[in-house]
């Protein structure tokens, strides 16, 4: 049975959402899952100005804070986040940031691993962020895998990103095409976690 990490951050709750069709996706595959969300780094005083922000984080107080063990246990990985300014969310890069112990010592390499992310508008950064994302995940020496169109019907409902599973979220919370695109690539990741770690 894969083991799968699903890391990640989220402000108001878009990419707690789509982790969870991850979570529930590589579960219904098999796998054994772990949903981690990235400490807070934000100040204390930005945040409660924003009431979605702060009920959002007070609500996924009991979720776990994801450490570089929880990449090291996994045979595959998903990572998201939503886009700032076309990067990734600064939560989650200084999570990545920590990981320089477990990569150098070879933990990542080797395993699938895809990302998943949302903005306010349709150009709003999605592919750079996913991108950007990336680039760690090449130095880790990771196996990217991306969405592609693989199911091309439901890659296309879902906003034809073939980067990642992305949200468009100005208008609402995550679309149920963008969840069932979610649901479906966590199944392709343990699939390919489960067959790599065979010995």
């Amino acid at each position: 049975m894969a083991r799968i990490a699903i890391i990640y951050y989220s402000s108001t709750g878009a990419n707690h959402t789509i982790a969870g069709a991850f979570a529930a996706g590589a579960s219904e595959a098999g796998a054994e899952v772990r949903l981690r969300r990235v400490a807070e780094i934000a100040p204390a005083e930005v945040i409660e100005r924003n009431p979605e922000w702060s009920a959002h984080l007070r609500a996924t107080e009991h979720i776990e804070t994801a450490t570089p063990d929880d990449l090291v246990w996994a045979d595959g990985f998903v990572l998201g986040a939503p886009t700032r300014f076309g990067q990734p969310a600064a939560q989650l890069k200084q999570f990545m940031d920590t990981t320089s112990g477990v990569w150098g010592e070879g933990h990542l390499a080797g395993k699938p691993a895809t990302g998943f992310t949302s903005s306010d508008e349709r150009h709003g950064g999605q592919e750079s962020t996913l991108l950007a994302m990336y680039h760690t995940l090449f130095h880790w020496g990771t196996i990217i895998v991306p969405t592609g169109y693989v199911d091309y019907d439901l890659s296309h409902a879902a906003g034809g990103n073939p980067y990642g599973v992305s949200a468009i979220v100005g208008d609402g919370p995550p679309s149920d095409d963008v969840l069932a695109l979610a649901h479906y690539q966590a199944g392709r990741i343990a699939a390919l976690a489960d067959a790599l770690a065979a010995p």
